[in-house]
């Protein structure tokens, strides 16, 4: 008997271009850890509601998150995508132009701290946010990303349970003890109006008051 979320993904037809995405991923030896289908289409839905025309992408590893944002946009708008190592932009950057959204896209290389200060340094700010990049540095994430939002601004983090490790009281690496600052700060920010998602490996949400 299949659990919720395979009854749900059995429900949609696979998408072509997002399983040549993760099949890339896996063949260039990257981490398998991309957006589960279904946040994936919710990204989509929640930038086309939210009229979003700046968004900002904190980790881009092979392009799959990208494309499912981006085609959530209005017509103009853009992607900042920050990434740490060269060589998983241009893979997501080749799969964004091979989706069509060559254009709209910025990549950012190296540090996503660094990037993010020199973005707050610009005056750049965004009505969209995803995060889903190295898990020690999402608390100072979700600060920034509050900082650089536009009145209204959607925030979404992934991987908020770690697997399982978030819920576990007997895991306690950094990893683990920054999510949990995460999900207690995106929970307890009067900034923020916030829930937590717990299908496949759980996402928050918040919006910018």
């Amino acid at each position: 008997m299949p659990n919720q979320e395979e009854y749900s993904e059995q429900l949609y037809t696979e998408d072509e271009l997002l399983l040549e995405v993760k099949k890339a991923i896996a063949g260039n030896h990257m981490p398998e850890v991309s957006i589960a289908p279904g946040y994936g289409r919710l990204l989509t839905m929640l930038v086309g509601l939210s009229r979003s025309r700046n968004i900002l992408e904190i980790g881009a590893l092979g392009g799959y998150s990208g494309i499912c944002l981006c085609r959530g946009l209005a017509d103009g708008g853009s992607l900042t995508s920050l990434e740490l190592k060269a060589e998983y932009a241009g893979l997501a950057e080749r799969h964004l132009q091979q989706a069509g959204f060559g254009d709209t896209v910025e990549y950012k290389i190296g540090p996503a701290l660094d990037s993010l200060k020199l973005l707050e340094a610009e005056g750049r700010t965004f009505d969209f946010f995803f995060i889903d990049a190295d898990k020690e540095n999402y608390p100072n994430y979700l600060e920034y990303a509050i900082r650089l939002a536009s009145p209204g601004a959607v925030i979404a983090g992934d991987n908020i349970f770690l697997r399982g490790r978030t819920l576990n009281t007997d895991k306690n690496g950094p990893a683990v003890q920054a999510m949990r600052r995460f999900n207690e700060m995106i929970a307890s920010d009067p900034r923020l109006n916030s829930t937590l998602l717990p299908a496949y490996d759980g996402l928050a949400l918040a919006v910018v008051k």
